[in-house]
């Protein structure tokens, strides 16, 4: 293993691992698609590194495999500014970039910037949309009961957003504030302040961790606007800290549009309590039903399906 040469896999399928390509392992083919945290490679790796550091510091030699074994961006540190990669450039994301950042990507500007624009319009742009009584879900998203979505990216980064229920039932939002980067969220908690005129509910977090980046266009009155709830409609991005446990706690696909469809009928039924049914949708719910029939209340309907 050379130390000085890192491998590059932009030009390669597949993807190499990116402790292969900082020389810390023979090559090896990346089967997780960069998802380390559910990589058992990466784990033991992670646990050798781990060894090896408790031993040097109680003053022990190690030996064997983990004698000079370190994380790998350790040893991507080691190397000149120039040799240091990008980390998307080492996924195989970008053409060549150098990291500028010490690999502390939670404060690089790039990062932040290729996040918004390769996550969301790349990443999050849905390919397969299922239908549930004109409610859209798309595959590959989370959903928490609180009408949340949530997309798994990069490592442990979780992409959080509003769905289309909640859209078309409250309308258009005048600002979505979050909590700021840095600060800690909880599964189930209601973080999440969707506000429009005098009326607030605060939406449910699908899962636990650290606030890494915000979508700021939805913070003010001025730039709030969401014309597609499963791209632009995200609101902030976190660092899961338990997202295996956080993930049986959520529905996807088929299993969303059950409980989906359950709701909608729930939802048909509070309004032909309050208005004559919807002939004029075509029996279809519309958009902004809030707006359209303000008799339904609206601390009705969160504590009906937000709670």
């Amino acid at each position: 293993m050379n130390a000085n040469h890192p491998r590059k896999n932009h030009s390669q399928k597949p993807a190499i691992c990116l402790w292969a390509q900082a020389g810390m392992i023979d090559d090896k083919v990346c089967q997780e698609e960069f998802q380390c945290e559910s990589c058992q490679t990466d784990s033991e790796l992670r646990k050798i590194v781990s060894r090896s550091k408790r031993l040097k510091a109680e003053g022990k030699k190690p030996v064997g495999l983990g004698a000079e074994m370190v994380f790998w961006k350790d040893r991507m540190r080691e190397l000149p500014l120039s040799r240091r990669l990008c980390l998307h450039h080492m996924k195989g994301r970008i053409d060549l970039r150098t990291c500028t950042n010490d690999y502390n990507c939670i404060n690089c500007e790039f990062d932040q910037y290729f996040q918004d624009q390769y996550s969301v319009h790349a990443v999050l742009k849905p390919v397969d949309l299922l239908d549930a009584g004109g409610f859209k879900i798309p595959q590959g998203y989370y959903f928490h009961k609180g009408h949340l979505w949530a997309k798994v990216e990069a490592g442990s980064e979780v992409r959080i957003g509003v769905d289309d229920f909640t859209l078309k039932l409250l309308g258009l939002p005048d600002k979505i504030e979050t909590p700021l980067v840095g600060k800690q969220v909880r599964q189930g908690q209601g973080k999440v302040v969707f506000t429009r005129g005098a009326n607030a509910v605060a939406l449910l977090s699908p899962v636990s961790g650290v606030v890494t980046a915000v979508n700021n266009k939805l913070r003010s009155r001025e730039s709030c606007t969401i014309t597609a709830p499963y791209t632009d409609g995200w609101v902030m991005r976190v660092h899961a800290t338990e997202l295996r446990k956080d993930i049986k706690n959520l529905r996807i696909g088929s299993e969303e549009k059950q409980i989906l469809t359950d709701e909608i009928n729930l939802l048909y039924r509070l309004i032909q309590e309050v208005d004559q049914p919807l002939a004029a949708d075509g029996g279809l719910l519309g958009n902004d039903l809030f707006g359209k029939l303000p008799q339904l209340g609206w601390e009705r309907l969160v504590k009906t399906f937000f709670s």
